[in-house]
């Protein structure tokens, strides 16, 4: 695919001069204050002069056939690029108990979020992105899109829906890896971040397209990348102020919405170059500043929670900031790269090899280290106990250093699994029935006098929860379930003995309406949980 659009990419850019010089140039000058005509160089005259005829007024002319061709090449690079990607991005959506939040930092990127303390079973927490890396099932998304579920549901484009199992993730990256089982699975196609250069293009590809409706079930959008190595401390933040979080994404003016969080930032040769994780903005809606992590450090840590069920991840164990002018000054630094040391924990290998506070880390194994996140980076990139050549600058003065890398020591996040407790089925499903005498069909459930009416009253239904859901409502006259008659709250309870999670129950009963009732056939899945 790399040639075709690369060629494409060529034709668009010799496109893009062709269409601006045939339009004279218009669109790269504006207005002076006052209404006065800005004044073009004299180089852009002559070209302005040889490309426009002189009889030629500005409403003659348009673009070249030659320049609309080149750009409807680049159109077509575009849609084929999505057209690949967008089979193997998938819905993700989670359920839990409502009264746990979302991690700090990311309430936007995830769409609605409520609180309900009180619910006894689980309910949707929100949706947000993924995409297939394997044929064999494993997927890329964020870990606070799935933090706090209990049951994990993924949707494939095709409208395929399989439960998902949450095989491991990463606060200090935001990074988690989901598992299905299934066939036949579209994936991507993993590219390289650490080539990723400011000015490339790229698209920011979402399933849901935004996160508080299924209405729109894909976005693809189209950008540059903006920066490298941003951050924001967002991630840290999420990681409750882990000193091992690693912040160095992507930033790109494509646009990301809430329901994006997890998809794929994709280049112009096809290829994923990072998870889309997060916005900068002061209203909450997108304003121009989104951001990915970049992939090749989230392929390292899926690697770690496939193989490991953790992330293993090497540490030099120095506390670091990054460089300030006053710095550069005081350590006779030619720039302002590289990380300052400040102070080492317990049992630090980088202190025992000799390297002191104020020593400005400027390379690992001769790879710059321009910035801490870059630091990080790259000291993860390590195994444990692997030997790295650390170059630092002690006032003025290159010294290198031979470090045994040690083991973070990061505290694992929980792993829920979606066992379930037998427990009474009405609780299970979320609604509450009382016996159906004949005075409280009438006066509290409004069903006609004149009709003798057996079964059992809803009386509560939980919101979110499964019943509600299906359409269950108070006043709800259940008469048979799974087709067996329940004249009372015991034969219902004896019909639900049985139910066991994942199965559906068929409640068949009447509505109250004119005088008269509605008959309703409901059907509702029993949660896994």
């Amino acid at each position: 695919m790399s040639d075709p659009l690369r060629s494409k990419l060529r034709i668009f850019l010799y496109a893009s001069l062709a269409l601006a010089i045939g339009l004279g140039l218009g669109s790269a000058f504006h207005w002076a204050k006052g209404g006065e005509a800005a004044t073009l160089p004299a180089a852009a005259q002559r070209v302005q002069e040889a490309a426009v005829p002189a009889a030629a007024t500005t409403e003659q002319q348009v673009a070249s056939p030659s320049a609309v061709a080149g750009l409807a090449e680049v159109s077509r690079a575009f849609v084929a690029i999505a057209e690949t990607v967008t089979p193997a991005v998938v819905s993700v959506s989670t359920l839990g108990n409502p009264s746990q939040q979302v991690p700090e930092g990311f309430e936007d990127l995830f769409g609605p979020f409520q609180q309900h303390p009180d619910v006894e079973y689980d309910v949707p927490l929100g949706r947000g992105s993924g995409f297939i890396v394997s044929e064999d099932g494993y997927i890329l998304t964020n870990n606070h899109v799935v933090a706090n579920a209990h049951r994990i549901q993924v949707e494939l484009p095709d409208n395929r829906q399989y439960e998902a199992e949450l095989i491991g993730r990463d606060p200090t990256t935001d990074v988690a890896v989901l598992k299905i089982e299934a066939d036949d699975l579209p994936v991507v196609k993993i590219g390289d971040s650490e080539t990723t250069a400011v000015g490339e293009f790229v698209m920011a590809i979402g399933n849901p397209g935004i996160a508080a409706t299924s209405a729109l079930p894909f976005t693809v959008t189209a950008g540059i990348v903006s920066a490298t190595g941003r951050n924001l401390g967002i991630i840290q933040r999420a990681a409750d102020g882990s000193e091992y979080a690693i912040e160095d994404l992507i930033q790109t003016d494509a646009v990301i919405n809430p329901g994006n969080s997890g998809g794929p930032l994709v280049n112009y040769r096809g290829e994923v170059i990072g998870i889309n994780t997060a916005i900068a903005s002061l209203t909450g809606f997108y304003q121009g500043y989104g951001f990915a992590i970049p992939i090749s450090l989230a392929r390292d840590v899926m690697a770690d929670l496939i193989e490991y069920g953790r992330v293993r991840r090497a540490a030099l164990r120095v506390s670091v900031l990054p460089v300030s002018a006053a710095d550069m000054r005081a350590y006779s630094l030619p720039d302002r790269k590289g990380a300052v040391v400040q102070d080492f924990p317990d049992d630090s290998p980088a202190e025992a090899a000799g390297i002191r506070p104020g020593d400005v880390i400027i390379a690992i194994n001769d790879l710059p280290v321009d910035r801490v996140g870059q630091l990080q980076r790259t000291i993860a990139s390590f195994e444990p106990g692997e030997r790295v050549r650390v170059t630092v600058v002690r006032y003025a003065e290159r010294m290198e250093f031979d470090v045994r890398l040690a083991e973070a020591r990061i505290d694992q996040p929980e792993i829920r699994t979606a066992a379930v407790e037998a427990r009474p089925g009405n609780t299970l499903l979320g609604i509450q029935v009382r016996e159906a005498d004949r005075r409280t069909l009438v006066e509290w459930g409004g069903f006609p006098d004149h009709m003798a009416l057996e079964g059992v009253l809803v009386t509560r239904v939980a919101p979110y929860g499964p019943a509600s859901n299906a359409g269950i409502r108070q006043r709800f006259l259940i008469q048979r379930v799974n087709g067996q008659p329940v004249g009372n709250v015991d034969e219902f309870d004896e019909a639900l003995e049985d139910v066991r999670p994942g199965d559906v129950v068929s409640f068949d009963g009447v509505y109250p309406i004119d005088g008269d009732v509605l008959h309703r056939i409901i059907n509702v899945e029993v949660p896994l949980r």
